[in-house]
């Protein structure tokens, strides 16, 4: 197996390691698209997404590079049945009629060991820009010789910038469901045939 960092099919840009030029398929099975929310201001409730389909072009200039990514909504996925539903009716996410969210890069830029990527997210047929931190984490073949490359993107966004307005306040202060949505991807692509 050959290492991330002397991968022959990652260059060097800017002294950072980037994979090569070209078309990278995500891979589904080896993706996750996690949320974090605090339910009653102090714990925190972590959800999923299955990822329907997604691919990543790696251009010359990174900035020119480009991400698209589509999540299945009645996926959706939190640990608790009951809760599950809620955010598939059309309180949150209304899945019967929204079934995909999408985000699709509109900017790389790099920031410091990482990229600054931002975005037109799509969530209940809104689209706002989002701003993502983005990791290049390495590149490695898998045991059968097939190049597997990993990213990580994190960030923040106000889920009723997107029409998820539904809350109930509570009597001591504050609101069941944060403003605040938490956003971790973990994404592992192959290059397109």
């Amino acid at each position: 197996m050959t290492s991330s960092t002397t991968h022959p099919l990652i260059r060097i840009v800017d002294g950072a390691a980037v994979p090569a030029v070209g078309i990278w398929n995500i891979d589904p099975a080896h993706t996750s698209a996690e949320f974090v929310a605090r339910h009653l201001m102090v714990t925190k409730v972590r959800g999923r997404f299955e990822v329907a389909a997604g691919s990543i072009e790696i251009a010359e200039s990174l900035s020119d590079s480009h991400v698209d990514v589509v999540l299945d909504t009645a996926s959706v996925s939190t640990g608790a049945v009951d809760r599950d539903n809620h955010v598939k009716s059309a309180d949150f996410l209304d899945v019967e009629n929204f079934p995909e969210m999408r985000f699709v890069s509109t900017d790389i830029t790099p920031n410091g060991d990482s990229w600054a990527m931002t975005g037109d997210l799509t969530i209940k047929g809104i689209t706002r820009p989002a701003t993502l931190d983005l990791e290049f984490v390495g590149l490695i073949d898998d045991p059968w010789g097939n190049p597997k490359a990993a990213f990580s993107a994190t960030g923040e966004i106000l889920r009723e910038d997107w029409g998820l307005n539904w809350n109930v306040a509570l009597e001591t202060g504050g609101v069941l469901v944060s403003k605040k949505i938490t956003v971790e991807i973990e994404a592992q692509a192959s290059p397109a045939a």
